[in-house]
């Protein structure tokens, strides 16, 4: 999956949309409730630390497994760890991709959450994580 475009987030004046009282359960259907409650923020939900939080557009099918579809925004946070097993934006030969952070017995590499595609397992010393994903969001 590769980076198409990167975006800082910017803070000011909140985009407030409003959001239901009751949550909308996926299972069986529940009687409506005609009232809204407040308004929600989603930059106060997507954001923790804004000096720190880039958007990042992707492109590809790499990551499909992982709920990143083509075309996915991404939230990305560059003060979060990068652990093994999270998401994460790497710089590698260059170009930046998204994949998920492997280690390993004193190996690190790069898995991609599609059988289709390969691991990046052969990182040289300028191979560098970027920033870690927190969320994505994708077109159903």
């Amino acid at each position: 999956m590769q980076v198409v475009s990167i975006h800082p987030a910017k803070t000011g004046a909140p985009l407030p949309r409003p959001i239901m009282f009751s949550s909308a359960p996926a299972g069986f259907p529940s009687p409506a409730e005609d009232h809204l409650d407040r308004d929600l923020d989603l930059s106060a939900h997507l954001i923790r630390r804004p000096a720190a939080t880039f958007f990042v557009r992707v492109t590809g099918h790499s990551m499909t497994g992982a709920g990143i579809n083509d075309g996915a925004l991404l939230v990305v946070d560059r003060s979060e760890e990068a652990r093994d097993g999270r998401v994460v934006v790497a710089v590698v030969d260059g170009g930046h991709t998204v994949k998920r952070l492997r280690r390993h017995a004193g190996r690190c590499w790069l898995e991609a959450a599609n059988p289709a595609y390969t691991d990046i397992t052969d990182l040289d010393s300028d191979a560098h994580v970027w920033g870690v994903v927190t969320f994505a969001i994708n077109a159903l």
